[in-house]
């Protein structure tokens, strides 16, 4: 049981993390009073689903995908009365490997707010990025940002 949304959604993706893979949120609703229309997230691997070509007249070239159609699955609904939500486990198992490291990665390595005021503010003073990261990794041990 979690308090609200924000602490389910940060309670796993803390867990994914360690385990070392990612969860995106694949399709959330709020009950507004409509019919059929319930409050819940779903969330899910970020490797699932499937490449999804956007422009169908260009040439077909050979590119990789991080897409596998991971089955992962879960779904967080507000328990009946408010308060608090809960969690469920739909799928619990990857099609494909787990990473040993998450270094480098694009969705894991965004700054906070506050980790891009510090970049911002220190970019401003001149300071050389090599600098910015140390102080940024001295800040926040699990920090997986790099140069790029």
């Amino acid at each position: 049981m979690f308090g609200t949304r924000d602490e389910l959604l940060q309670w796993v993706r803390k867990v994914a993390f360690r385990l070392g893979f990612v969860v995106v949120i694949l399709r959330s609703d709020k009950a507004t009073g409509a019919q059929g229309r319930k409050t819940f997230v779903l969330l899910g691997c970020e490797r699932s689903g499937k490449y999804r070509k956007y422009k169908t007249n260009l040439e077909v070239s050979i590119t990789g995908t991080k897409k596998c159609d991971c089955p992962f699955r879960l779904r967080g609904k507000p328990i009946k009365g408010g308060e608090g939500w809960v969690l469920k486990v739909i799928y619990g198992l990857h099609n494909h490997e787990l990473a040993n490291t998450l270094v480098g990665h694009p969705y894991v390595g965004r700054l906070r707010p506050d980790e891009h005021a510090l970049v911002v503010d220190m970019a401003k003073s001149r300071v050389k990025p090599k600098n910015i990261l140390l102080t940024l990794k001295e800040k926040n041990e699990n920090n997986v940002t790099t140069l790029k």
